[in-house]
């Protein structure tokens, strides 16, 4: 998962190398774009076929699938393969991602499975950090190809450990039924989708046919997966999951964790450069303490609910928290010191820690062993399309509030540009840069407001307590005593 996590970032500090050894820079956004089109798709996947077939093999096989994506992504001679490749790596990470969390939820009693989703949220923010910095050095100090040959050893390592140590796959279910067609529709659908959200606004206006055709063929696509999935003996996201309060209320938090979290902080390394003046180094790291906080707010998490067996607590009250750093980071100017933004950050990557693997960890808890990866796939599902659909959104309204603000400027300053205007209109420039400041502010204004929808839904899930005991899934059902079971486990209405 560490792997996996680290590659959604690592590539992006190696972008220019790559451009300048392979070329094709009008296909750039590509080698991020296919590496994360193909996690969104395979995700639903893996966790389905890990439910039906079991899961080890089928870890193995997304590891090496990974590890060969590396390795061909490595030795690429055209930004065409490489961008071939980075979608097979892709293939194989939607894989580490959900197999190891749903695998963990496997192998462990239902209390203990805090502890390790606070480690696997921990792993998320350690790579999220550790991802543009390895990135550089290894570029920097071999080459950018190194970039994905790192993966390789550390893949070999993880490959020997659960050949080792995961217990073997059980029988299969009885003839299980592949939904192969609506794999097909999600696919198509999740494509469409991220088409959208990665051309809408930059290579084409959200108003031409193109954009316009992707969204409705995205609406078709989404109505037809549905009603395949109605249908379906083994549907690739069982509809019925969506009757359970908890499950439904957790994806539609995650999908709004998805949106706040992605949707606006990427705007704020551009805010450091533009209206503080900070180097790309320096504004890169300004997300260094959101993804510290994260990582030390998941771990508390997750060691809390492994003594207590509660876990509602920190999704509500870290969507609160999340809610009013966001409020704060909109309440942002051209004097606002480094010092207070870094608190800022701190502060919403505490809400977000609290959030992000508890609700992976509530789901786990209400679904029966049958459903289990695919309950844990849809909550990084619906949280990767909330992220999709939020850096659409708000780049969109990012666009048009700064055409409403700065109407005589046709695009946004280069840095180059902003020096110049700088030195021969000092007055201009200060213009420039509380206009923009506010239009990069408004932003998190906006996404407030949408974490706080999010704190709202997070009052909805059941106060449960999770018992020590194995899971066996054996359904649930309510009891007379006022109590609600889940497989083995006791929950308080």
């Amino acid at each position: 998962m560490f792997l996996a996590a680290l590659d959604q970032t690592i590539v992006a500090t190696a972008l220019p190398e790559i451009v300048g050894d392979l070329g094709g820079a009008s296909h750039l956004a590509w080698v991020v774009t296919a590496y994360m089109l193909t996690v969104s798709i395979s995700t639903p996947l893996y966790g389905k076929l890990g439910d039906l077939y079991g899961r080890k093999r089928l870890f193995q096989f997304a590891i090496v699938t990974f590890l060969v994506g590396s390795m061909l992504c490595g030795v690429s001679q055209s930004m065409s393969q490489l961008i071939g490749f980075r979608a097979l790596q892709g293939l194989g990470a939607g894989g580490l991602i959900v197999l190891a969390q749903a695998l963990i939820a496997e192998v462990v009693t239902a209390r203990e499975r805090g502890r390790y989703q606070g480690y696997f949220g921990a792993l998320f923010g350690v790579s999220s950090v550790a991802g543009p910095l390895l990135g550089g050095f290894l570029t920097d100090n071999l080459s950018w190809r190194w970039v994905f040959y790192v993966n390789l050893p550390v893949g070999l390592v993880a490959l020997v450990v659960t050949a080792l140590k995961l217990p073997a796959n059980g029988a299969p279910r009885s003839k299980p039924r592949i939904d192969y067609l609506g794999a097909a529709l999600l696919a198509a659908s999740v494509t469409c989708i991220v088409l959208v959200t990665t051309w809408g606004g930059e290579q084409y206006a959200w108003g031409s046919s193109l954009i316009l055709s992707l969204i409705a063929v995205s609406v078709v696509l989404l109505g037809a997966f549905i009603a395949v999935e109605r249908r379906a003996p083994e549907p690739v996201l069982p509809l019925h999951l969506f009757n359970l309060r908890t499950f439904a209320v957790s994806s539609a938090v995650a999908f709004i964790v998805g949106v706040g979290m992605y949707g606006t902080i990427s705007y704020l390394p551009y805010f450091m450069q533009t209206v503080n003046g900070a180097s790309a180094t320096d504004s890169g790291l300004v997300l260094l303490p959101l993804m510290l906080a994260m990582l030390l707010a998941s771990m508390v998490a997750g060691q809390s609910i492994s003594r207590t067996g509660r876990y509602r607590i920190f999704p509500v009250s870290g969507m609160v928290i999340a809610a009013v750093a966001m409020f704060l980071l909109s309440t942002m100017g051209g004097d606002t010191s480094k010092t207070l933004v870094t608190g800022y950050m701190a502060l919403l990557g505490v809400g977000l820690g609290f959030c992000m693997q508890t609700l992976i960890l509530a789901v786990q808890n209400e679904v029966e062993t049958k459903d289990l990866g695919v309950g844990t796939s849809a909550v990084n599902f619906f949280r990767s399309m909330g992220g999709s659909l939020g850096v659409a959104v708000f780049g969109a309204m990012f666009n048009a509030q700064f055409a409403r603000n700065l109407p005589s400027f046709t695009h946004q300053l280069s840095e180059a540009e902003r020096a110049a205007l700088r030195l021969a209109d000092p007055a201009e420039y200060a213009h420039y840069v509380y206009r923009f400041a506010d239009s990069i502010t408004s932003i998190f204004g906006w996404a407030a407001v949408v974490l706080a929808i999010g704190f709202g839904l997070s009052l909805m899930l059941r106060d449960t307590t999770f018992g020590t005991g194995a899971i066996h899934g054996s359904g649930d059902h309510d009891g007379s005593d006022g109590t609600r079971t889940i497989g083995d486990r006791v929950v308080a209405h």
